[in-house]
C-alpha cells in the first residue's frame, strides 16, 4: 500500500516477527502507523484511500482517527515494541550516559533554532556522557553535525527511506542497541525516540529550546506539552512516564505471528519463511 509502511524498515520488523522473509516483506493491506503523531495516525499530508484500513499503535490513536472519519482504524502497537518483544538482551544491558535526540526537520520543513544554545543547555544538565543522535536531515548538514561533535559523540540511526528505496531496514535495531546502552534518553520535543528509549529501559526527559519546523502548527505543539506533562522537564517521574509510553505504544495490543499475519492481509503471502 503506501509507501511510507516501509519508513524506518518497519514492514520488515513485523515481517521477521511473522516468520516471512524480512528482505522482502509483502504488501500490507492498508496503512501502517509510522511515527508517534496526535491525529489519526497517518503522517501530515499523507493521501488516504477511502475503505483502506489503517494499523495504528495505541487505542488512544484509533480513537482519534474514529472521530476523524477513519473508522477502519484496527490497534496492533508499534513495530518498535515487536522488535523489542524478539530481541531479547542476553545479559543486563550496561548503560551510561544520556542519549540525546534533537528535534528536527526532513524533506518539506526545516527545523529553526540556536542549535549553540541548546547544546549548552544539555551540557549543563546531563552528568555523564552524551550521544547525540541526529536525524539523517541534520546529519548531512557538516555545520549542524560539526556543532554536536564538539560537545560529545555523533551519530545518525540510519536513512527512513522514500519511495521503497534506501530504506535502513536495520534502523530500529540500531536504534534500540544504542537505547539499551544509555541510562537516559532525552529530547527538546515528546517524540517516537521518547517512547522508544523508555520501553527499552531509559529514564526520559524532555526539556531545552524546542526549536520550530517552517511552517508548524504551533498549536499542536503546544497541546502535546500540555496533555503530556508527565514526559517533559529534565527529571520526569519515571512509573507515570513508563505507564503513559507504553500506553502510546500500544502495550498490550502485540499480536501472535499468526494473528498479525492475518491481521496485514499477509495469510497467503507467497513468500520464504525464516527459519525457526
Amino acid at each position: 500500500m503506501h509507501h511510507g509502511n516501509h519508513f524506518y524498515g518497519h514492514a520488515h520488523v513485523l515481517a521477521e516477527y511473522c516468520g516471512v522473509d524480512p528482505a522482502d516483506p509483502p504488501r500490507i493491506d492498508g496503512y501502517l502507523q509510522h511515527g508517534w503523531n496526535v491525529v489519526d495516525g497517518l503522517g501530515a499530508g499523507t493521501p488516504y484511500a477511502p475503505g483502506r484500513p489503517i494499523f495504528v499503535w495505541s487505542e488512544r490513536t484509533r480513537r482519534r482517527a474514529v472521530s476523524m472519519g477513519r473508522p477502519l482504524a484496527t490497534v496492533i502497537g508499534s513495530p518498535f515494541l515487536y522488535l523489542l518483544s524478539s530481541e531479547l538482551p542476553e545479559e543486563e544491558p550496561q548503560r551510561e550516559g544520556t542519549i540525546w535526540y534533537p528535534f528536527h526537520g526532513w524533506e518539506g520543513q526545516h527545523v529553526d533554532g540556536d542549535h549553540r544554545r541548546l547544546i549548552d543547555e544539555i551540557v549543563s544538565t546531563e552528568d555523564g556522557p552524551i550521544t547525540f543522535c541526529l536525524y539523517w536531515h541534520e546529519y548531512q548538514d557538516a555545520r549542524i553535525r560539526a556543532s554536536y561533535e564538539r560537545a560529545g559523540r555523533v551519530i545518525c540511526h540510519g536513512y527512513r527511506g522514500y519511495m521503497r528505496t534506501q530504506t535502513d531496514t536495520r534502523f530500529l535495531h540500531k536504534q534500540l542497541a544504542e537505547l539499551r546502552a544509555h541510562r537516559r534518553v532525552a529530547s527538546n520535543r515528546l517524540s517516537s525516540a521518547i517512547f522508544y528509549g523508555v520501553a527499552a529501559g531509559c529514564e526520559p526527559a524532555v526539556y531545552g529550546n524546542p526549536m520550530r519546523l517552517a511552517k508548524e502548527d504551533l498549536a499542536t505543539a503546544e497541546r502535546i506539552r500540555r496533555e503530556w506533562p508527565e514526559l517533559h522537564g529534565a527529571h520526569p517521574e519515571l512509573a507515570a512516564a513508563r505507564a503513559t509510553a507504553m500506553a502510546e505504544l500500544g502495550g498490550g495490543f502485540l499480536a501472535s505471528p499468526a494473528e498479525l499475519k492475518a491481521t496485514l492481509g499477509w495469510t497467503n503471502a507467497d513468500r520464504k519463511l525464516v527459519p525457526a
